[in-house]
């Protein structure tokens, strides 16, 4: 069943990252619900249809995408729907399309090959095109953040998003090169970052990283709160999984990793940063709301690195709802 769902690369030319690893976490049911967080071009949804006769409820906040879902409605019927908004918000997205719980979440965090291969996006360097970077197409772009945010807070956006050491340095070329010509285009940004810190000696057997790839996706991650959506986004899996309802998630960089695996460990009641001989919680807290049969991460291997590159950096993780009551959100809203 799961080789059928392979046909998402020839409908759509994109490929979903650890496809396979994905539908198998899920392992999807005749008659089951499952919400697609994250419907970008539609892989994922794809193979949980061809893996159980079973309903898709899709969201995304991107314009494109849901133009892209109307092929699926004609296609799967009403065995696909899709909401628009951010999965941050799936709960009232749900409840206001009159579905109160689900049997599983999958959610594949970060900008999809679309948005990353249009270079009227903005989101990429590798062809020029305006400093945008909006999943959503609305609201604060790149151009303004970059243009109008004071130094200080350019250099620690940079730092804690893109995790880049020298961000000061890179927040200061821009504060004085925009003095006299405003950002508007993502090769102008990117030329200035290379010009400013050059690029790093490339090692025998790998390929260079362009400088400005830490400081572009720090711009994408502040620009879409995407740290704070991946955060409301889990909170409310929990509240919509029913118990044994599953929760899977992919995610490209160390920040997110970092946060899936924290909150998963947290909600099954491992304490983090216990000592590795008293595993297990220290003191008695919340019952679970969740289990995880694996504790680490599934990465792709290397066939699938062959056939895609961008996949190697992706992270696969999951987790089981068990019956306890979700906990109250602890995450602040957008603002």
């Amino acid at each position: 069943m799961i080789a059928a769902s392979n046909n998402a690369n020839h409908h759509t030319g994109h490929i979903p990252v650890l496809l396979s690893e994905v539908v198998e976490a899920l392992a999807p049911r005749d008659g089951d619900v499952y919400v697609d967080g994250t419907f970008g071009a539609g892989g994922y949804t794809r193979a949980v249809l061809a893996a159980a006769n079973c309903k898709v409820i899709a969201i995304d906040r991107d314009p494109d995408a849901i133009k892209r879902a109307e092929a699926f409605r004609a296609e799967f019927g009403d065995r696909f729907d899709i909401l628009e908004g951010c999965f941050g918000d799936m709960r009232s997205l749900l409840t206001d399309a009159g579905v109160e719980s689900v049997d599983g979440v999958m959610l594949d965090i970060g900008v999809s090959s679309f948005q990353l291969d249009e270079a009227e996006r903005g989101f990429s360097f590798m062809g020029d095109g305006p400093l945008d970077m909006r999943m959503g197409m609305s609201g604060e772009s790149a151009a303004d953040v970059v243009n109008t945010y004071e130094e200080e807070r350019l250099a620690n956006i940079i730092y804690e998003f893109g995790e880049e050491r020298k961000s000061r340095r890179i927040a200061a070329a821009i504060a004085k090169d925009r003095a006299t010509t405003p950002f508007t285009r993502t090769k102008q940004l990117a030329d200035m970052i290379e010009r400013v810190i050059g690029r790093p000696p490339q090692r025998k057997g790998q390929k260079s990283v362009h400088p400005a790839t830490r400081t572009f996706q720090a711009l994408r991650i502040h620009v879409n709160d995407e740290l704070g959506e991946l955060e409301r986004g889990l909170e409310g899996a929990e509240q919509v999984l029913k118990p044994g309802g599953r929760l899977v998630v992919v995610s490209f960089h160390s920040l997110e990793d970092r946060m899936v695996k924290n909150f998963m460990a947290e909600r099954s009641g491992r304490a983090s940063g216990g000592s590795r001989h008293m595993p297990g919680p220290v003191s008695a807290g919340p019952a679970p709301t969740f289990e995880q049969k694996n504790k680490g991460a599934v990465k792709p291997g290397g066939a699938e690195l062959e056939v895609n590159p961008r996949a190697r950096s992706s992270r696969l993780r999951h987790a089981i709802r068990t019956e306890a009551p979700a906990r109250a959100p602890v995450t602040k809203g957008r603002g």
